[in-house]
Formats: structure tokens, C-alpha cells, sequence
């Protein structure tokens, strides 16, 4: 790893197009490429529009950016309370086992107890083992019994004609 410290802080603007890179790189890593269309005006205008939709930290190692994590903000109806939904965590396979994915991941806990959130929250592929011990090694527990589903494209389109 570079000589420096690693520092983790909020996307800014400039790194617009790094972040877009790992977005595409984690698109590589989950075996789905070819599903990843985001573009540097996309994230911009999701990041720091208007009204932003999305919120973001990256690890930054010499001026470089080589992670990231990518969130927004839910609500649970049941504490009634909102908490952040971790989108995305990626770290450069150069850069793991030095404590970036760590860090980002304790700089989103810290937005949520500054905010007084009730959580964070994630989903993780069930082939990545590393990163399910890795985030138990944290004491993230496993949430049992639910499934994620999704609604998309012409299912999306049909379904919001009616």
C-alpha cells in the first residue's frame, strides 16, 4: 500500500469520474457488466443536484481514489426512525486487508449515530464470502428470512400502465 494514510471523506465533484470507475469495476467483481450504465452526470446530478438522492464517502490513498461507498437514506416504519442503506462498498483488489472498506464502513456508522439513524443496512452477494466474514467480523448479523426482489424494465413499464 502507498506511503501515505488513508483518508476517508464525502465525494466531492472531482472525483465524479473515479467514482463512476469502481461503480463499473464493482459491476465487474458481481459478475455483471453488462448491467452497469452509470454516467459521471448521472452520479453528478444524484450526488449534487438540486435535491440529491444519494450520498457518498471515498478512501483516498495519495491523492487517489481507490473506494468507495455509496448510500442514501431509508426509513423504517417499524422503529420509525430512517437509517442509511449501504448501495455499494468497493475497494480496489490492489488496496483490500489495509482497513479502507473498514473505514468507510466507520464513517458511515458515525453519519448514522451523528444523525441519530436507527441503522445501517446492506445486502451482500451470497457467493462473497469474503465480505460476509468480513462484515461479521465487524458483528453485522445476518437478516434471516427476507428475500430482495426487484421490479424492472418492461415488467416496470407494464405493471405502471396499469
Amino acid at each position: 500500500m502507498a506511503g501515505s494514510d488513508p483518508v476517508i471523506r464525502r465525494v466531492r465533484e472531482p472525483d465524479l469520474a473515479a467514482v463512476v470507475g469502481l461503480v463499473y469495476e464493482l459491476a465487474e467483481f458481481e459478475r455483471v457488466p453488462q448491467e452497469c450504465q452509470l454516467t459521471p452526470e448521472q452520479l453528478r446530478e444524484a450526488l449534487f443536484g438540486p435535491e440529491p438522492t444519494l450520498f457518498g464517502h471515498v478512501a483516498e490513498l495519495d491523492g487517489t481514489v481507490v473506494g468507495c461507498a455509496l448510500w442514501f437514506l431509508n426509513y423504517s416504519t417499524w422503529k420509525g426512525s430512517p437509517g442509511i442503506y449501504l448501495l455499494d462498498l468497493y475497494v480496489q483488489a490492489g488496496h483490500r486487508g489495509h482497513g479502507l472498506g473498514r473505514g468507510l464502513l466507520a464513517a458511515l456508522a458515525a453519519e448514522s449515530c451523528r444523525r441519530g439513524l436507527a441503522g445501517l443496512e446492506w445486502s451482500v452477494l451470497d457467493w462473497n464470502q469474503p465480505a460476509i466474514a468480513f462484515y461479521r467480523s465487524l458483528g453485522a448479523q445476518r437478516v434471516d428470512g427476507w428475500t430482495t426482489y426487484q421490479l424492472t424494465g418492461d415488467a416496470l413499464t407494464a405493471l405502471g400502465k396499469d
